[in-house]
């Protein structure tokens, strides 16, 4: 398979993953600010979930343009952060209809860090078939964001059993870190003619 197939086949994906997170949004009844107001832990749930969306298939786009070399592994690796992402809509939907509550939240932090945990063997497996002196090894280096992430990843679902709503500081955290374009890969590539 060339990159250029596995890339618009993930971009499809992330596409539809989108598409169905914005058609769970439901229309209040009323025509009142009150029934705005009520949906807004919904539309909250929503706006983070599309910035999560976002972020991975930014990064995702990133990636692949550092690399050359697909194997079977990068495959499997990248159906794995697909499957991770498409139940955002899923947890999303939960969360939100149930204002913030303890094991939505939960399951909503769970599936974040599976798609950190998967994106993180995507790029190993991405890394092994360019080899160590490979554009994206030199890009990476450590990846502090990664490593971080997943930390705060972790110790937001911990502290999810006290309160909820430190868990979702956590997850809006990561967020945050990740929002502001992550320059790694454009640094090393060469400049286009």
């Amino acid at each position: 398979m060339t990159k250029g197939r596995l890339e618009a086949f993930s971009d499809g994906v992330i596409a539809i993953i989108i598409t169905i997170m914005v058609l769970e949004l439901k229309v209040p009844h009323e025509a009142t600010p009150e029934a705005l107001i009520e949906i807004w832990p919904v539309f909250l749930s929503y706006i983070l979930s599309f910035i999560y969306v976002g972020i991975y298939w930014t990064n995702h786009h990133h990636l692949y343009h550092a690399v050359h070399n697909i194997s079977g592994g990068v495959l499997w690796a990248n159906l794995h952060l697909l499957f991770w992402l498409s139940l955002t809509p899923f947890v999303t939907g939960w969360m939100g209809e149930n204002h913030f509550a303890q094991v939505p939240v939960l399951a909503y932090g769970f599936v974040l860090l599976m798609c950190a945990v998967s994106f993180t063997i995507l790029l190993r497996f991405l890394l092994a078939a360019q080899g160590p002196n490979s554009t994206l090894a030199k890009a990476v280096g450590r990846d502090w964001k990664g490593n971080i992430s997943l930390l705060i990843y972790a110790v937001a679902i911990a502290l999810g059993f006290v309160d909820p709503l430190i868990s979702l500081g956590g997850y809006v955290t990561v967020a945050a870190i990740w929002f502001i374009p992550d320059k790694r890969i454009e640094r090393v590539l060469p400049e286009k003619a």
